[in-house]
């Protein structure tokens, strides 16, 4: 009897910013450092061409009480 192997695409760094700037609330700068270990400049950089040039996301950004956070605009 054959067991049947599935596998799985391990999780990366970028997927798992493109979860946080899914969500409703979105995120700050500042949770994307914490999530990815990442400088603030390589995860605007994530987003500006990983994000939106290669996977076609749409990046918006909204200021609220004084921090600013960033959401991928799901099409509907």
């Amino acid at each position: 009897m054959t067991k049947a192997v599935t596998t799985q695409k391990p999780t990366t760094k970028l997927d798992g910013l493109e979860k946080l700037l899914k969500r409703k609330s979105g995120a700050s700068i500042a949770e994307m450092i914490t999530a990815t270990g990442w400088q603030q400049h390589s995860v605007r950089g994530a987003m500006a061409g990983a994000l939106k040039k290669k996977r076609g996301h749409s990046i918006t950004s909204a200021k609220n009480d004084g921090t600013r956070r960033y959401r991928i605009e799901v099409a509907q």
